[in-house]
């Protein structure tokens, strides 16, 4: 990037500035080469040979209040994507996030 800017300019520092730019700047660190090697291959997750034995969970939070209750608790299977929906309070997921 420096031999692109000292083409046509020069001033006293540049070389610093354009360290300084290009730290800054979102879109260069974003497709800067990386200098670290390679994470290697991703391995394939195994699949569940029983449904309910591996399950995800997600809370959808911050609804409006209906019967006392303004979240959701999301949990799913993740062999056969059945899911559950339970409504719950906004207290039980702290405790969930804190505490699990």
């Amino acid at each position: 990037m420096v031999e692109s800017v000292t083409r046509n300019y020069w001033w006293p520092g540049v070389t610093r500035d354009v360290g300084r730019y290009m730290e800054g700047c979102n879109l260069c660190q974003r497709i800067k080469n990386r200098m670290e090697e390679v994470a290697g291959k991703l391995k394939l997750s195994e699949v569940p040979e029983k449904l309910w034995t591996y399950l995800t969970v997600d809370f959808i939070m911050k609804l409006p209040v209906v019967a006392g209750k303004d979240a959701i608790l999301v949990v799913c299977d993740r062999l056969s994507k059945m899911t559950h929906f339970v409504a719950t309070t906004e207290g039980l997921v702290r405790l969930f996030r804190d505490n699990v």
